[in-house]
């Protein structure tokens, strides 16, 4: 079996960029070309993640039926009110003519009646199991590894939870409808054209035979077709979105053109896919109309030739051009119920492709081990890293750190110091190897507990569209806002708090952009310090805070970082220089290991090059 791989390699076309994609993580596959499951196979896979489907099929499939019979009594009694009703033996009959109407007029109002039952019953259970597997996409978006995610474009992963799945909703409460209710017309239609004239019946069935001989080649090329404009979606939905998250700097680089190019490009892409899909359908909606002319005009001639030798009755020719009309029009509609099926079909593998990618950080859940609530020991056994495809990030890093103590991890851009930040709080798993806290493996841990008792402060705070209070309220949601403001207050940031216009109910716009860069960050630190973590790592939090609040904001590192285990990546070496134990990384691999002091002293080494480069800076800066 086939597949194909989207990430971020992905070119403008769409199209994987030659060389690449696989180097910086595991992309999402979905089964979507070459020998991919098919139709059937796709939809029980997708009933399976969505059971609610299945509840109360039986009762929803015996009002199709009921809906099906319903429709063929008009064309019955219309024969049956010519023939005995109008030009019966004995001259109108007008008692049976008005019965005949009546029992009409009855099916009309069951079929109505069923037909709503129906759809509204297949509505309820369409959008009830949509809604369990869009739940499962999403919460499985976010136990991918960070590597997963880093590589497939947000447009994707968005247009799978959402397009991919609408599409699905789409067909099943509209196209399944149609496509239960045709079938059943078709087979009915068949069976009562057949009992008033077997040759008429053979005269439809061969107008239509070359449009359902060509069935299964329109699904294949509807198949490969719309999963192209899923996947372009996905292209287009991401292409719109970034310029309008980086509108700042669109605008700063004044680049407003090209991005505008870049727009357009997956837009017509976007479209042209489409039209390439809506091509076969017209094209097999044009076969379908032919047939349907030819049928009824082979009807209308061999009826004649038939009424003429006496083998079929004015009102069985009547009755049977409307069975004609009956079935004519599902083989038509079936159609545009193919388009869809095959629309929804290509979501659907998107969206299961999405559930198959492996959840590497796997929680143990009740099988695991909770931390304690105290500091905690830290040690790296022979952890080996490295993204599927690429070289090793991290190759046979061994450290121990006893509880309480407060490490700093220096090296140059791209060392792999941030990989070991995202290792220890397990974003992401070791390759080879393992990270221990207190003697368990990370991966044996409870997730709750561990996101309890280790806490990440990245370099970049990122905040939710709510008010400053929700966003602190992530590091603790049972604390209410006495106990944020007492927070504040140990670490000195109370004061802050008074001079923004609602306080802590201010509102920090979408990813916090009503705040300062440093703002945000304040909001990322009063984050960790409710939190009260017993493992804080620290991936340089103060590098986005400005002078006047940097020894203020250290100060309330100092407080928070007390009789706790901590792990800071180091870009400025005076963290370094405060730190109890100093580890430099380099291309992978720790090369030092001590304190401060005795590091610098090592002249020569990759330290002390450090530590001069940076006093420079500092020189140069003042």
């Amino acid at each position: 079996m086939s597949t194909t791989t989207e990430a971020t390699d992905l070119q403008d076309d769409g199209t994987l960029e030659p060389g690449r994609g696989g180097e910086r993580g595991r992309a999402v596959t979905a089964v979507v070309s070459g020998e991919e499951i098919g139709a059937i196979e796709t939809i029980r896979r997708g009933v399976g993640y969505s059971p609610e489907l299945r509840k109360g099929v039986g009762v929803t499939l015996l009002l199709a039926v009921v809906a099906t019979f319903g429709q063929v009594v008009v064309p019955v009694a219309v024969q049956q009110t010519l023939d005995r009703g109008i030009n019966g033996p004995d001259g109108p009959d007008v008692p049976f003519t008005m019965l005949m109407g009546a029992l009409a007029a009855l099916a009309v109002l069951v079929t109505g009646i069923a037909s709503y039952f129906m759809t509204a019953r297949l509505f309820f259970a369409a959008e009830s199991g949509l809604a369990t597997l869009r739940t499962k996409a999403f919460r499985h978006v976010h136990d991918l590894p960070l590597g997963t995610q880093d590589t497939e474009r947000r447009g994707s992963l968005v247009s799978r939870v959402t397009s991919d799945i609408d599409q699905v909703s789409q067909f099943i409460v509209f196209g399944g409808v149609l496509f239960v209710v045709s079938i059943g017309q078709i087979l009915v239609a068949t069976v009562v054209m057949a009992i008033y004239s077997w040759q008429l019946t053979i005269v439809v069935w061969v107008c239509f035979l070359p449009l359902f001989a060509s069935l299964r080649y329109f699904q294949r090329k509807l198949s490969a077709a719309y999963g192209v404009v899923r996947r372009q979606v996905g292209v287009m939905l991401s292409a719109i979105a970034e310029p309008v998250v980086g509108a700042a700097v669109v605008r700063s680089y004044a680049v407003e053109a090209r991005t505008q190019s870049r727009i357009d490009g997956a837009i017509d892409r976007y479209r042209g896919a489409s039209v390439r899909a809506q091509g076969f359908t017209a094209f097999s909606f044009s076969l379908g109309g032919i047939s349907a002319g030819l049928a009824n005009a082979g009807v209308i001639v061999v009826g004649v030739w038939l009424g003429l030798a006496g083998d079929i009755t004015a009102g069985g020719i009547l009755a049977f051009a409307f069975l004609v009309t009956l079935f004519v029009g599902p083989v038509q509609m079936g159609t545009q119920i193919l388009t869809d099926a095959q629309n929804a079909i290509a979501g659907w593998r998107r969206v299961i492709g999405l559930l198959d990618t492996p959840a590497e950080l796997v929680d143990p859940g009740e099988a695991g081990v909770d931390l304690p609530d105290r500091a905690v020991d830290v040690e790296l056994d022979g952890v080996w890293f490295s993204y599927p495809g690429g070289e090793p990030v991290l190759s046979d890093v061994s450290l121990r750190w006893p509880a309480g103590r407060r490490v700093a991890i220096v090296g140059e851009t791209g060392s792999g110091k941030s990989t070991v930040a995202k290792l220890l709080t397990r974003l992401m798993d070791p390759t080879h190897g393992s990270i221990r806290l207190d003697g368990t493996d990370l991966r044996d841990i409870r997730g709750r507990s561990l996101r309890r008792k280790v806490v990440l402060v990245p370099q970049e705070g990122f905040l939710f569209d709510d008010t400053l209070l929700a966003n602190v309220r992530y590091g603790d949601l049972d604390a209410g806002e006495a106990e944020v403001l007492a927070a504040a207050a140990e670490i000195g940031l109370d004061d802050w708090l008074a001079q923004l216009p609602d306080g802590v109910h201010t509102e920090v716009g979408q990813r916090g952009e009503s705040l300062s860069a440093g703002e945000r960050q304040l909001v990322a630190l009063l984050r960790a310090h409710l939190a009260d973590p017993d493992l804080l790592v620290l991936d340089e939090a103060t590098s986005s805070v400005d002078p006047a609040l940097e020894m203020r904001i250290a100060r309330a590192l100092e407080r928070l970082m007390d009789g706790r285990t901590s792990v800071t990546i180091a870009h400025r070496l005076s963290t370094a220089e405060n730190a109890d134990e100093v580890v430099v990384v380099d291309a992978g691999r720790v090369v030092q290991q001590g304190s401060h002091d005795e590091l610098v002293a090592q002249a020569g080494s990759v330290y002390a090059g450090l530590h001069s480069s940076w006093v420079a800076q500092q020189g140069t800066t003042a």
